[in-house]
């Protein structure tokens, strides 16, 4: 994992643009004085255009340069999020090929890659200690334990290489506001979670089909399951998963298949990925991918239609990771508990 310094400071405005990007100067904070009027050459943070020209202009700088640095102009097409690159590779030698590139590629558009961080430790060593990420920068690397670090919101247990939900929800009055806050801080992109917070969407809807205004304090028959929920939540912090689909030892994989279960309620509906792995010697092991639950809608709907909107999830998210994990030959497998469903598949006269 690495960081771009300041990277939205890094690309100039074009010149006819500067105009929308000025602003007023008051020379030692006295504003009683009369203004300076500036424009900024760079782009800034807070513009909505920064993201995309920054983005663009890194990914000009890949497409050029693509023929000298092969690893590092696909880690800087396919593996940023603005200007957190995150990457992971079979083995060392590859990850200080990889870093290494992904550096000079950087350098030569004037960009400065740093905050390394990696749960290898020759790969560490393999780069400046100026150019790793701060808990790493002064360690001993040969018997510190690595720190825990944050990817994208998510904690990343370096060390013993697993992810971690970080779950100190901040206090919210008990109102529909409130509730609807508490919800949305539970950041959980993979859907790791995804039956927990389900719980708590149904709790809102509930508000919400019952007309309570955004600041109207919870019913009494709707209090205790918030409560619950809320008290359950701290059994999260001992809930931890593998960053790698294989485990150490595993070995070379010899067939991947991708396995999707969707289900479906009056109250809610979901699915579910899981990368199942065969390596040589014929072990198997299985690995959840990514998860999504969403409640029913108000209308009323029948069952079989529910099973029918979540197996359209199943594919919607199929087709999101065979082209995020690359595995385009992989065998798939759908699965759904409804025969109904598969009526609605297979019928080609509607």
């Amino acid at each position: 994992m690495c960081d771009i310094q300041k990277m939205f400071h890094q690309f100039h405005v074009v010149e006819a643009d500067r105009n929308f990007l000025r602003f007023l100067w008051w020379k030692q904070g006295d504003l009683n004085s009369q203004p300076s009027e500036f424009r900024m050459k760079v782009h800034l943070f807070g513009a909505a255009s920064s993201p995309g020209c920054a983005n663009y202009g890194m990914k000009h700088l890949a497409k050029e340069n693509r023929d000298i640095y092969t690893q590092g102009s696909r880690f800087v097409m396919r593996d940023f999020y603005v200007d957190d690159g995150l990457a992971s590779v079979e083995n060392t030698e590859d990850a200080i090929q990889l870093a290494g590139e992904a550096r000079e590629l950087c350098a030569m558009g004037g960009l400065r890659l740093h905050k390394f961080v990696s749960n290898d430790r020759k790969v560490l060593e393999s780069i400046p200690p100026s150019e790793r990420a701060t808990n790493v920068k002064d360690m001993d690397l040969a018997f510190d334990d690595l720190p825990l670090e944050r990817a994208l919101g998510i904690q990343w247990d370096v060390e013993c290489v697993r992810f971690r939900l970080n779950v100190s929800l901040k206090e919210q009055p008990t109102t529909r506001r409130g509730i609807l806050s508490t919800v949305a801080s539970l950041y959980d992109p993979l859907g790791f979670v995804a039956p927990v917070v389900l719980k708590a969407k149904i709790i809102l809807q509930e508000m919400c089909r019952r007309g309570t205004g955004w600041d109207d304090p919870l019913t009494d028959e709707l209090r205790p399951k918030w409560e619950q929920w809320r008290s359950d939540l701290a059994h999260l912090d001992n809930f931890t998963i593998s960053r790698t689909y294989s485990p150490a030892g595993f070995g070379r994989v010899s067939k991947t298949e991708l396995h999707h279960f969707s289900d479906a309620s009056m109250k809610g509906y979901g699915q579910c990925s899981y990368l199942r792995l065969q390596n040589e010697e014929g072990d198997i092991h299985c690995a959840l991918v990514v998860g999504k639950s969403r409640v029913s809608p108000t209308k009323v709907t029948t069952i079989p239609r529910l099973e029918l909107t979540a197996a359209v999830v199943s594919v919607k998210i199929s087709n999101m990771l065979k082209e995020e994990l690359g595995c385009i030959n992989s065998e798939e497998f759908f699965w759904t508990d409804s025969k109904v469903v598969l009526g609605y598949i297979r019928n080609e006269a509607r």
